[in-house]
């Protein structure tokens, strides 16, 4: 009897000009992206439903814009892991360990709200411009873009909604 040896098939080398130890960096800053993405998705999406009082129909459809901008990002940032050659996260799990947006217990007024999202789009730039210096010296001008996107976005979603405490 002959001894056959089972060779499953390697996958294919990625060779898109980035080192596997600076991919693995930015895949790692992406998927703490992703978690506060989604982490801050599920809360405006909550607020959507549950926001009360005489700002009532201008906050419900502000928070619907916004989550949905939310979750068409995920996919982007999601993607773009997975570009980099790395699983990117999905579960409650994962995301709570990645995550810096913490969630919200009962239901806040509509202003609280409104202050809640601030800190919120506020994180989420910050863990977005936590990525750009690794995507910087690794030249990677596809996450770099991805980031200017994601700034721009949160950080005047942030002031749109300040613009409602004052």
């Amino acid at each position: 009897m002959s001894k056959t040896k089972s060779h499953a098939p390697q996958p294919p080398t990625i060779d898109i000009g980035i080192s596997e130890k600076d991919r693995a960096k930015i895949a790692d800053g992406l998927s703490r992206l992703l978690a506060d993405t989604y982490s801050l998705y599920l809360q405006t999406h909550n607020f959507h439903w549950n926001v009360e009082g005489p700002m009532f129909n201008t906050l419900h459809l502000m928070f619907m814009d916004q989550y949905t901008e939310l979750w068409n990002a995920l996919d982007a940032i999601a993607e773009r892991i997975r570009s980099l050659g790395f699983p990117a996260p999905g579960t409650n799990k994962q995301f709570a360990k990645l995550a810096s947006i913490r969630d919200v217990e009962g239901v806040p007024d509509a202003l609280e709200m409104v202050r809640i999202l601030v800190a919120g789009h506020e994180a989420v730039a910050r863990t977005a411009r936590a990525v750009m210096p690794s995507a910087e010296d690794a030249g990677d001008e596809a996450t770099i873009d991805l980031m200017v996107q994601r700034l721009q976005t949160h950080e005047k979603t942030a002031w749109m909604l300040r613009s409602l405490l004052k």
